[in-house]
């Protein structure tokens, strides 16, 4: 990851410009992914892994020692400001709960509206030129607060499979 502290305005489009690809072209790929995964399911996963990241994974899942020892390497400040993050995007989405409505719109006729959880979630985190952590948070918190079930986040291993 690269650090930038304070760039001059001139260099702001360069450091923003992301790379881009045309949906379009991208449609059928993504289908018979979808597809293959359906069909082959952790085979696929690690097939495309390989082809898409240049990766050869062992095991698709991360072992919670890793995640233990990852969580290590992160700086006091860095996880403050996480955790300063979570509380801001909690009471944001929390505040978007809202009871059941119920209106009578004519004599015998009752409506009503009320949010529900999907019960299973998948969360795509991308990697690559500019992996965010903050789309773990965008993501997880409302899935959380919705009670969701089950949560599962995904994302592409680096170069040396992490």
């Amino acid at each position: 990851m690269q650090w930038v502290h304070l760039p001059d305005r001139d260099s702001w489009e360069v450091l923003l410009k992301r790379p881009t690809k045309d949906s379009g072209s991208l449609e059928g790929l993504v289908d018979e992914v979808f597809q293959a995964v359906s069909a082959d399911g952790d085979k696929a996963l690690r097939r495309y892994t390989q082809t898409f990241d240049g990766v050869a994974l062992k095991d698709i899942l991360i072992d919670p020692t890793e995640i233990a020892a990852a969580s290590e390497t992160i700086p006091e400040a860095l996880k403050a400001a996480i955790e300063l993050a979570y509380e801001n995007i909690y009471a944001f989405h929390k505040a978007q709960q809202t009871p059941p409505v119920h209106v009578r719109t004519r004599e015998g006729v009752d409506c009503w509206m009320e949010n529900r959880a999907i019960s299973h979630v998948g969360l795509y985190i991308p990697g690559g030129s500019a992996p965010l952590f903050s789309t773990v948070l965008m993501l997880a918190i409302p899935a959380k607060i919705a009670g969701c079930s089950q949560i599962v986040l995904c994302s592409p291993p680096n170069k040396d499979g992490e």
